[in-house]
């Protein structure tokens, strides 16, 4: 066979920037191409993501992931080996033929990061860019880009369910010519964000640079709107930076009374109340994204907002990635835009299933380096001609996303305001 042929999957159990350990898959080919791949739970996790594999018990707080590890060589590598890594659906077809039995053993948390280590793989070996190997000649849009701002969930009474870190905010950087001129905007803006938070005395920021707020510094999330529009019109950058949101609303909604709790301010609100919130908070503040602003399964509200507002509602925990639950969020006009990451489904064959669904529905697709996927998040962006990312205006995977830019040349387009979705922005400026 091709130098492509897999000739060894290994599995390891590894450390991650979450400070919980993750799985790491290396795919080895008979070139000696070689892939990497790590795979880690995030901080708001949906019900209806794939199911990982745990090793339970009170070593790293039941979180071990050493059995998927194992799983990985002694299930998935003699099922792998021989096999083309360049061939990304023919070996993600043969993990998810697995048993039923089997599969749980195994977790969705093995296949994904072998699934992803086989795609570097596949792209080394065939001596291509990664973001080539996803999407061939039309792979040339860069994303819109954001700095984190803010973070916090205790400041008014913490969450209902699991603890988080909800919601976080983030500069968006839109309206510019090119990756590179929203990078710097990016750079910009946070150096003067850090002095609005130096003033408030809240610091320093978190090895992610978000800013923790504590209990007591606003009476209100509206405060904080306030404090970045305001930050916003120093850096001159008005109406080309606003503001990005990612609620996890998840994480406050109490299913018993179906009230959203220690959410944006002390006051518990209904579905009916947050709506209203949402689009007070759009009429009056630069907000151009906002995130899983409802209970994952409330395709009804989410629907609603979307008529109400004319700015991009993204869907995390509800669609998970998955075809099925966008699908169905689609026919309802629920959400328009829908974030990726690839082991809340699984391999990157569904994943990029999904991604074909949201273009022919008109939704955009919103990719996030936030379960191990590294600078591949640069390349899946730019494989995928995503409208935005979540942040990644600055730091590592920035730079990748620079490199990419320098590489494309003339032929790198950035996606900016028009890839947007939502009625405020124009029709977008490319199809896929």
């Amino acid at each position: 066979m091709s130098k492509s042929e897999i000739v060894s999957v290994k599995g390891m159990q590894v450390f991650t920037w979450r400070h919980h350990p993750g799985v790491e898959a290396v795919v080895t080919t008979k070139g000696g191409a070689e892939g990497r791949a790590v795979c880690t739970a995030g901080i708001s996790t949906g019900t209806h993501e794939v199911k990982f594999s745990y090793d339970g018990g009170s070593r790293w707080d039941g979180l071990g992931v050493e059995g998927a590890a194992r799983a990985i060589e002694e299930i998935l590598e003699p099922r792998l080996v021989g096999m083309d890594a360049a061939d990304q659906y023919g070996v993600d077809q043969v993990m998810l033929s697995l048993e039923k039995e089997r599969k749980e053993q195994v977790g969705g948390n093995s296949i994904a990061a072998v699934s992803a280590a086989v795609l570097k793989a596949g792209a080394k070996s065939l001596g291509i860019p990664l973001y080539q190997h996803i999407g061939g000649i039309n792979a040339m849009y860069l994303p819109v880009p954001g700095v984190p701002a803010a973070a916090g969930h205790e400041r008014y009474g913490g969450c209902v369910t699991t603890p988080d870190t909800k919601p976080t905010y983030s500069f968006m950087c839109h309206d510019f010519s090119s990756f590179s001129e929203a990078s710097y905007a990016g750079w910009e803006v946070q150096k003067l964000w850090e002095e609005a938070m130096k003033g408030k005395g809240i610091y320093p920021p978190d090895y992610y640079g978000l800013f923790s707020i504590p209990k007591g510094y606003f009476c209100s999330d509206e405060e904080l709107w306030e404090l970045m529009a305001d930050t916003i019109r120093k850096a001159g950058y008005e109406g080309r930076i606003g503001i990005q949101m990612d609620v996890a609303s998840d994480c406050y909604y109490d299913k018993t009374d179906q009230k959203y709790k220690g959410i944006f301010d002390p006051k518990p609100k209904t579905k009916e109340e947050m709506l209203k919130l949402y689009v007070h908070a759009v009429k009056n503040y630069p907000f151009l994204i906002i995130e899983d602003p409802f209970f994952e399964d409330d395709y009804e509200s989410h629907a609603e907002l979307v008529r109400q507002v004319d700015i991009q509602i993204v869907g995390d925990d509800l669609f998970t990635t998955n075809p099925r639950r966008l699908a169905h969020g689609a026919a309802m006009g629920a959400a328009n835009a829908v974030l990726l990451k690839v082991n809340q489904v699984g391999t990157i064959s569904e994943t990029m299933e999904m991604v074909q669904l949201a273009y022919r529905n008109g939704y955009g697709v919103m990719p996030c380096e936030s379960r191990g996927e590294g600078e591949a998040i640069a390349d899946y962006c730019v494989g995928i001609n995503a409208c935005a990312v979540r942040e990644m205006a600055v730091g590592i995977v920035a730079n990748r996303f620079l490199e990419i830019e320098r590489e494309l040349g003339t032929k790198a387009r950035f996606t900016g305001t028009k890839g947007l979705r939502g009625r405020r922005f124009s029709p977008r400026n490319h199809e896929y």
